[in-house]
């Protein structure tokens, strides 16, 4: 579905559906007392029919400076990666002066709509979403939000939503990931990617197979294996795909996430197969727990706090009009951290554990 131009609605288009001048318009908005009660109320019925969206300070005007404040939609709340997303959303908003409203979705899509609904009758500001992808998801509820001319940033690209956004460069660091594998003398790499829906998962796996077609290898589609997000997804799958596969097995896996990656490495130890020796394995985020594992996993270090930080910025920046009508897109880098959960197949390298010692303190 692609994204139609919306025709911002005006001071004129307001003063016509009331029936009134500019000028009484801008003074209901200003909260003069020339204005009748009967005339200011026509006023505020064409504001809420047309979804008037005056300047920020006018909005101010309009209603009390406690209620200055921003909507953050997530996807759950207690995966640490939207943890830190929350943070710089927070330091940043409480700088700016605004209060945010955390909401999450659970992976629901239903209630990922009703979620927004509810930010939009509070009339937050604006709204910063990591929006849910599923057989479900018709976007109708981010469209709504333009229709509103309500301020919209996106943590996660979305196809045919034409609207700023802060994410990370998916595709270049899953390719990096891999081909320090292949490098390292991996062949047999299986991809553990995320939800079939997901615009992270799809960019992970385009980056796995740039490294596999980049050093002129071939992954299998098996190799593929969508299993979920969570901890007990990659749990199930690593029971799932590892057992009974004997020395057919791959030596390495590249997981969507750090929650699956866990989970893979403590199915890997139930079924008796040690990680690196017998498979290594990288995740995707550097959450916390990463570097305080059993085995401290290698992974791809997201910057989740500069993200949420920077969405925060561009948000009110857009609120405030400072740039009104310009669409930012940030891509952030994102880069390999290697600890323990990697090994080296090269002979001369007799097997070693490629990133032993204590956890990175790379900043979020």
């Amino acid at each position: 579905m692609e994204d139609s131009p919306v025709s911002k609605v005006t001071i004129h288009d307001v003063a016509v559906r009331a029936g009134v001048s500019i000028g009484t318009v801008s003074a209901v908005i200003n909260h003069k007392s020339t204005v009748s009660k009967g005339t200011r109320q026509k006023v505020l019925k064409a504001i809420r029919e047309l979804n008037y969206r005056p300047s920020a300070a006018a909005r101010r005007r309009l209603q009390p400076a406690e209620e200055k404040s921003i909507g953050l939609v997530i996807k759950e709340v207690h995966n640490p990666y939207f943890a830190d997303i929350i943070i710089g959303v927070q330091q940043t908003a409480a700088e700016k002066g605004y209060h945010v409203l955390v909401v999450s979705s659970e992976r629901i899509y239903k209630q990922e709509q009703e979620l927004v609904d509810l930010l939009v009758a509070k009339d937050v500001e604006g709204i910063i979403i990591n929006p849910l992808f599923d057989e479900q998801a018709d976007l109708s509820h981010l469209f709504d939000i333009k229709r509103r001319n309500i301020p919209l940033v996106l943590i996660e690209n979305v196809r045919g939503i034409q609207a700023s956004m802060v994410d990370v460069d998916n595709v270049d660091a899953e390719r990096a990931a891999v081909e320090y594998l292949i490098d390292h003398g991996h062949k047999h790499i299986v991809h553990f990617a995320g939800p079939k829906y997901s615009m992270h998962s799809d960019e992970r796996i385009e980056g796995v197979r740039k490294a596999f077609s980049a050093h002129r290898l071939v992954i299998d589609d098996e190799d593929i294996v969508h299993v979920g997000a969570r901890l007990e997804d990659g749990y199930r799958a690593g029971l799932a795909f590892f057992r009974d596969r004997g020395e057919a097995r791959p030596t390495a896996v590249t997981c969507y996430n750090d929650l699956v990656a866990l989970g893979l490495i403590r199915a890997l130890r139930e079924l008796g197969l040690r990680v690196p020796e017998d498979v290594s394995v990288i995740g995707y985020d550097d959450i916390d727990m990463a570097s305080y594992a059993s085995v401290p996993l290698t992974t791809v270090h997201v910057p989740k706090k500069t993200m949420g930080s920077q969405a925060a910025e561009i948000l009110i920046r857009h609120i405030e009009a400072l740039d009104a009508g310009t669409i930012e897109k940030i891509c952030l880098p994102a880069r390999l951290v290697v600890r323990a959960s990697t090994r080296s197949l090269h002979s001369d390298d007799a097997g070693a554990v490629l990133g032993a010692g204590p956890p990175s303190s790379a900043a979020s």
